[in-house]
């Protein structure tokens, strides 16, 4: 009888402690509101470019009126030549599909914007994403470019390897070799990917910080423990607009 009741016992406490260990595992630290960021990339037609971005610094009020755009930038290194990027902060789901609505019913958004853009575009992609709970959004010193890192970490979530990316980015910025303007996980789009959005003063700038940075031990060995937890990276060269409110 002392046997089964132990067993119970025993089999109770499993029951108890399994979904709060999965969950934890699955998904890691949350963020407590409901703000995320949409991150859009629009690949645009060669000799449209110019005019895709003339129409919407015209016509940015008529967005920005609607939800907060963080940034825009054109892809200089790294990526499909003619593309722009941006990301568009929201409170919640709630919101984004508010803005949507109020965005489709917008006669000079739609007319002036939308349907001469949309000939000047051939691809469009778009990711949900959330800072990282330690992370919050810095604004740069000045204007300079950006680099937008991107790691497909193994699955599991940040409870697996969230304190050993944290370490590496650290690393960088701690000892001065860039500017960290935010780090993103995706909610939706492809899972387990971190998106680090770094500044710098010039591309120059950025390359002689990511020579000292390779030659000093510290960073080196936070990097070391973080690529135990990689899969593939990738990353670009980003320019401001004009009309960027990231400059």
């Amino acid at each position: 009888m002392l046997v089964l009741r132990s067993a119970l016992t025993r089999a109770l406490a499993s029951r108890t402690l399994a979904p709060q260990m999965c969950s934890s595992f699955a998904t890691g630290p949350r963020q407590y509101d409901g703000i995320f960021y949409e991150f859009r990339s629009y690949y645009l037609k060669p000799s449209k470019m110019n005019e895709f971005l003339e129409n919407f610094e015209k016509n940015a009020h008529l967005r920005t009126a609607h939800s907060e755009l963080v940034g825009y930038w054109s892809v200089e290194f790294g990526g499909r030549m003619n593309t722009v990027f941006h990301i568009w902060k929201y409170d919640n789901f709630a919101h984004r599909a508010e803005v949507r609505k109020a965005l489709a019913n917008c006669k000079e958004w739609q007319e002036q914007s939308i349907i001469p853009n949309l000939a000047r575009i051939d691809k469009q992609e778009t990711e949900i994403t959330y800072l990282i709970p330690w992370s919050k959004l810095e604004k740069p010193p000045k204007e300079g470019v950006y680099e937008l890192a991107v790691f497909q970490m193994k699955p599991g979530g940040p409870a697996l390897w969230g304190d050993a990316f944290k370490r590496a980015v650290h690393a960088h910025v701690n000892l001065g070799y860039t500017k960290l303007v935010g780090v993103f996980h995706t909610e939706y789009g492809a899972l387990n990917r971190v998106h680090v959005l770094w500044w710098n003063e010039s591309a120059d700038s950025r390359a002689a910080g990511r020579h000292k940075s390779h030659e000093d031990p510290r960073v080196v060995a936070a990097v070391r423990e973080s690529v135990n937890y990689l899969v593939s990276q990738q990353n670009m060269l980003l320019i401001p607009t004009s009309f960027s409110p990231l400059k």
